[in-house]
């Protein structure tokens, strides 16, 4: 399967008049932050396919509405819920989730910097990966692996990230790969302008990847006890 992968920049090759056909083959799209809602909103409408996001340290206008409920119900016609349908989005923060035979947790934010939104020191961030276990513990017992891909904004701390204080990664990430194992980290914040910039890095068992700007990445799924 194909996921087509955004993050921190409005890129014109997707927002674009074109963008079904270039990329008619995605089957599933992932956000690693800092987008505005109405550009993942013009991805899923008009690529008609399933959009998971996570929020970064910028762009956090709907956070509240995302983190303060789940998925409106039936007949609640309020303006929340009309807003968290139209975007025809996911939230994956804090939560672990199958999608399209996939199975991603998600975790968003950057580093505290400057006391704004969204924003975790390395110790609430670990609280954060500790409030997973139990799900992935689950999956581990009836999946057979406890997760494919850990979706976030920032990186790990020393691998794709920076030494000022905005751009540093979280160390909680690389005990999280040390012993969860995922097959992949993707996470945008540090952003690329020179084509040489190091992308993808290997770390233990998991392909870590900045998809800033759209990066689409080839996946083998991997289907386990009880996977649809």
């Amino acid at each position: 399967m194909k996921i087509l992968c955004v993050s921190d920049h409005v890129d014109p090759l997707v927002y674009s008049n074109s963008a079904k056909a270039r990329f008619r083959e995605i089957d599933l799209v992932l956000s690693a932050g800092d987008l505005p809602m109405d550009y993942l909103g013009f991805i899923s409408s008009t690529l008609n396919r399933p959009v998971g996001f996570v929020f970064g340290n910028h762009n956090l206008k709907e956070l509240d509405l995302f983190l303060g409920g789940g998925r409106p119900g039936l007949f609640d016609t309020s303006v929340e819920a009309q807003v968290r349908s139209y975007y025809g989005a996911t939230c994956l923060e804090n939560k672990v989730k199958m999608m399209e035979g996939v199975i991603i947790a998600g975790l968003g934010g950057s580093i505290a910097y400057n006391n704004g939104e969204h924003q975790f020191s390395d110790f609430a961030m670990t609280l954060r990966v500790v409030r997973l276990i139990p799900r992935l513990l689950w999956n581990r017992l009836v999946r057979g692996r406890y997760l494919d891909i850990l979706l976030t904004h920032a990186p790990p701390r020393g691998i794709h990230d920076r030494e000022d204080r905005c751009h540093q990664g979280f160390s909680a990430f690389l005990w999280f790969i040390r012993y969860f194992r995922p097959r992949y980290l993707l996470h945008g914040h540090i952003h690329l302008y020179d084509i040489n910039e190091e992308r993808t890095t290997s770390y233990e068992d998991t392909r870590i990847i900045n998809v800033y700007d759209h990066f689409v990445l080839d996946v083998e799924p991997v289907r386990g006890t009880n996977d649809a």
